[in-house]
């Protein structure tokens, strides 16, 4: 983190319906240093206020505009619709698209759903805004679709909905400028993608622990394993603790230590003395 990043808070950007609350409790855990602020903003404004400064990060609801800006997709939401709590589609757990082929359903110029055809019959005005059109339908007056989260965002005692099996459904992403991924955004792209805290993209991970010096076997000599103790011989074993001394035992085959002599033929036996010591007579 540069020490410009660490004098100001994060502002993350979010469309009306999503809830970054999850995900600001884990960047409170993470970065206690660095506030994060949260900037609530119309949906099709999102990607305006990134492109302006006014965040350095956003969800926003696709599609959007992707110039000048990178996108993660992060989840698709249910559509639904909603209705008065007394009405016939109550009766249903799910609906169609061809269950409201005779209801005046609104339209809402924020409408965040892209549609090919608009579903039933045209209402008798298009609200400027969602919960515009969420109080004609408390009066009675139309239906409306819209993702789960918006419908849940504006609920009344007075409302409910059902999901909508084979409508468009609305997708939630995290965009941010392209030129502007910090090392604070990375962190926050790792905590949307549920990394864990010691593989945050960007920074640079700690020195794994010095693995202890593997324990040399003693390998040593010309053709002879060394073993504890000063197994060395050239050429053969010697006995633990280095048994090496004048009449030392020798190797197997003739194999002998240094400093020891082997048996003629290689017998591996104690060499004989040469000759004994005669008793000499006492001198008159």
């Amino acid at each position: 983190m540069t020490h410009e990043e660490s004098d100001r808070a994060f502002r993350l950007a979010y469309a009306p319906g999503v809830t970054p609350a999850k995900w600001a409790g884990v960047w409170a855990e993470r970065m206690p240093e660095v506030p994060l602020t949260l900037v609530a903003s119309p949906a099709a404004e999102v990607a305006e206020l990134l492109r302006g400064g006014g965040a350095d990060a956003g969800f926003v609801r696709l599609p959007v505009d992707r110039d000048g800006l990178s996108v993660i997709p992060l989840y698709m939401e249910t559509t639904v619709v909603v209705v008065p709590k007394d009405h016939v589609m109550t009766a249903a757990d799910e609906v169609s698209l061809s269950d409201l082929a005779e209801e005046e359903v609104f339209h809402p110029l924020d409408d965040v759903i892209e549609w090919t055809a608009r579903p039933g019959l045209p209402a008798f005005e298009r609200p400027a805004t969602t919960a515009d059109a969420v109080q004609l339908v408390a009066a009675g007056t139309g239906l409306l679709v819209v993702p789960q989260s918006l419908a849940r965002l504006h609920d009344r005692r007075d409302l409910t909905y059902r999901p909508v099996t084979d409508a468009p459904q609305s997708q939630v992403a995290l965009a941010w400028l392209t030129d502007e991924t910090t090392d604070l955004v990375e962190d926050f792209i790792g905590i949307v993608r549920g990394r864990t805290a010691n593989s945050s993209r960007g920074r640079t991970p700690a020195s794994p622990a010095e693995k202890p010096a593997r324990r040399q076997t003693g390998k040593a000599g010309q053709g002879g394993k060394t073993g504890q103790a000063g197994r060395t011989g050239q050429g053969g074993k010697t006995g633990q603790a280095g048994r090496t001394g004048q009449g030392g035992k020798a190797g197997q085959g003739g194999k002998t230590s240094q400093g020891g002599k082997a048996g003629q033929g290689g017998s591996g036996r104690r060499a004989a003395p040469t000759a004994r010591a005669k008793k000499g007579r006492r001198p008159r």
